[in-house]
């Protein structure tokens, strides 16, 4: 199983770029479907983007064509890339890794977006 920290998140301008990273533990990385949730005050945690094993990425509605998931094998390292950011963006957002039975989680990085 997987150990996940976040880094990356703070304070950012309505219209500004962050890049959220999701560092991970563990020899068998590349195996592992990786994603980002968030969770805004108040709200139910939420998908905000997926990628598979293969590369394949899927995105929630309200971030397609803003926000990039990526990963790095070689580093273990995924990232998402979240550029024309809005106040509504503003969460504690979280990576997860899941690979058939298993499933981990980091304990979150918040972004906070100014508008």
């Amino acid at each position: 199983q997987l150990q996940l920290v976040e880094s990356g998140g703070g304070l950012v301008q309505a219209g500004g770029s962050l890049r959220l990273s999701c560092a991970a533990s563990g020899r068998t990385f590349s195996s592992y479907a990786m994603g980002w949730f968030r969770q805004a005050p108040g709200k139910q945690r939420e998908l905000v983007a997926v990628i598979s094993s293969g590369g394949n990425t899927m995105y929630a509605d309200s971030v397609k064509g803003r926000f990039t998931v990526s990963r790095d094998n070689a580093r273990n390292t995924a990232y998402l890339q979240m550029n024309s950011v809005k106040p509504e963006d503003t969460a504690v957002y979280y990576c997860n890794a899941k690979y058939g039975g298993m499933e981990s989680w980091g304990k979150g990085t918040l972004v906070t977006v100014s508008s």
